[in-house]
């Protein structure tokens, strides 16, 4: 049975009231994504709000909405969110991520999703789970084409799946004028390929810096130095 809540350095997410648990993928996005120069950031799908408190832990003025439309996350993030130091800077939206798209009218100098990513598997018998884990609910196409409609002129979106969707994601991402700038490929250990990536597109075209970070390299729990270092503000254990 997994925890009811997770502690971090700075702040404290509860997760008993949703099926998408803290996990490694948002902690990697959220301590990855470049938000310098962000001062409106958008958080689609942020299930218990993790990615977005790490992003409030990372900036001093910037103003974060959240959006979540299963009603069991959406209070569970509103709960952390109140609990947190940034309580004033982070806004939950509880609405499907198309219809905001189409209706807010916002722009965002920083977007970051961790998505679904289970194309035409099998559902988990958890129907939250299921939800929060296929592209049923929100295709690859329909996050893209939300994208296109709130990223700033000089805006990145940031995200993370499988390495084995990159070249599928990058291809759609170009129909809506968004070009790969950066991107991290993910592996579990030395001897083994990268299961997830993390990509950084932009409106701009500029040479792709590509670079690599290995979890654990001296066996279970053996955490690389570089993997430390990119989370070492949030974990405890760091």
């Amino acid at each position: 049975m997994a925890n009811t809540y997770f502690s971090f350095k700075e702040f404290i997410v509860h997760q008993d009231k949703t099926a998408m648990k803290v996990g490694t993928d948002g902690v990697l996005l959220g301590a990855w994504a470049n938000c310098d120069k962000a001062k409106k950031i958008l958080d689609i799908g942020s299930g218990t709000g993790l990615i977005s408190l790490m992003l409030a832990q990372r900036t001093e003025n910037a103003a974060i909405d959240a959006i979540e439309i299963d009603d069991s996350a959406f209070g569970q993030m509103q709960q952390n969110f109140e609990l947190s130091p940034w309580k004033n800077r982070l806004t939950s939206i509880h609405m499907d991520f198309k219809h905001y798209s189409t209706t807010s009218g916002n722009k965002y100098e920083l977007i970051v999703s961790n998505p679904p990513f289970f194309i035409n598997s099998l559902k988990n018998e958890c129907n939250k789970k299921s939800l929060a884990r296929h592209t049923d609910s929100l295709s690859f196409a329909e996050l893209i084409s939300g994208i296109d409609m709130l990223l700033a002129e000089n805006g990145i979106f940031c995200v993370i799946l499988p390495a084995t969707e990159k070249s599928s994601f990058i291809e759609l991402a170009k129909t809506s004028g968004l070009n790969l700038t950066r991107c991290l490929y993910i592996k579990p250990t030395p001897s083994k390929p990268a299961k997830r990536i993390l990509m950084e597109f932009s409106l701009s075209k500029s040479v792709c810096i590509e670079e690599e970070i290995i979890i654990e390299d001296s066996g279970r729990h053996g955490y690389s130095n570089e993997y430390k270092e990119l989370t070492k503000d949030f974990y405890l254990a760091f």
